[in-house]
């Protein structure tokens, strides 16, 4: 047998193995892509359920049709009218707003000098600011209730924003990414006079868009979603954020649901509008840290 007849049937079975890893490429795509869908539904199914509830009207609240049989924004003029909602809402916009642009600028400061300097017991006080961050805030709740309780602030929004003006996942977040920056860059800002306040904003600041705009996101969805330091502090409803608020719904009498779920909407939407406007930062942000 030559060489020429036994390479023929090898040379023949090459479109036949590409179309065959073509085939299973495209079939894995497909299963992952069904994966995501069924995934997304279960996701966003509670968010869905929600929109739809507040919806019903009051003697339909409990039907399990996927869409209302009539619609009513009855419970969101209910809502409206037995709580300031828009009022909690702009007190919550402000405190997450306050607490992620302090917590941001703390954590910038902290986390250059972690990565760019070197002093006594730095890795004992980086060591010391990780471990702040396993210590739950329930722990620090009461003697932060009592110093505040002391300082005469007792429902008022500076109370509320106090103690979150520095984060530990935040200095330990921007620490790791400017540990990743590249030093040539950093050096050949100093060789052209640059110090370190000016490397810090204008030159590492920019290039970190992605990963403060996605940890932007995290401090305000947490602050936006703090229940128990103002639940504590919080004595009347001008003073007091949204999450308070859709607990007034919840009596000892039986829950509200349809208003309940009518400001839960509300309570939402700032949220999804903030994502939707930082979500390309987020998404590369997130595809960076993936492919770090």
């Amino acid at each position: 047998m030559t060489i020429e007849a036994v390479s023929r049937p090898l040379v023949a079975a090459k479109p036949r193995l590409r179309r065959t890893a073509r085939t299973r490429s495209r079939l894995d795509g497909a299963v992952g892509h069904l994966v995501m869908v069924v995934l997304s539904i279960f996701c966003l199914f509670p968010v869905y359920w929600m929109v739809v509830t507040s919806l019903r009207p009051a003697n339909a609240i409990f039907e399990t049709s996927l869409w209302p049989s009539s619609i009513s924004l009855d419970n969101y003029a209910y809502a409206l009218n037995a709580i300031p909602i828009v009022h909690m809402l702009g007190n919550t916009l402000l405190i997450s707003a306050v607490v992620t642009v302090i917590q941001l600028f703390t954590g910038l400061l902290a986390a250059y000098a972690f990565a760019r300097w070197r002093f006594r017991f730095d890795t004992l006080v980086y060591s010391l600011v990780a471990l702040t961050w396993l210590v739950p805030f329930q722990v620090v709740m009461i003697p932060n209730y009592l110093l505040v309780a002391q300082l005469g602030l007792l429902d008022s929004i500076t109370a509320l924003i106090l103690p979150h003006f520095a984060s530990a996942l935040a200095i330990l977040l921007l620490a790791q990414s400017m540990r990743s920056f590249p030093k040539e860059v950093i050096e050949a800002a100093r060789m052209d006079g640059a110090r370190s306040w000016r490397i810090l904003w204008e030159v590492m600041m920019p290039n970190l868009r992605g990963t403060i705009a996605s940890l932007a996101i995290l401090i305000f969805i947490s602050t936006w979603n703090e229940y128990f330091w103002p639940l504590l502090l919080s004595r009347t409803p001008e003073n007091s954020v949204i999450q308070i608020g859709i607990q007034m719904f919840m009596t000892a009498e039986g829950t509200q649901w349809g208003p309940l779920m009518a400001a839960s909407t509300m309570a939402s939407l700032p949220i999804l509008l903030i994502y939707i406007v930082l979500q390309r930062q987020v998404i590369q942000s997130f595809m960076k840290s993936g492919i770090r």
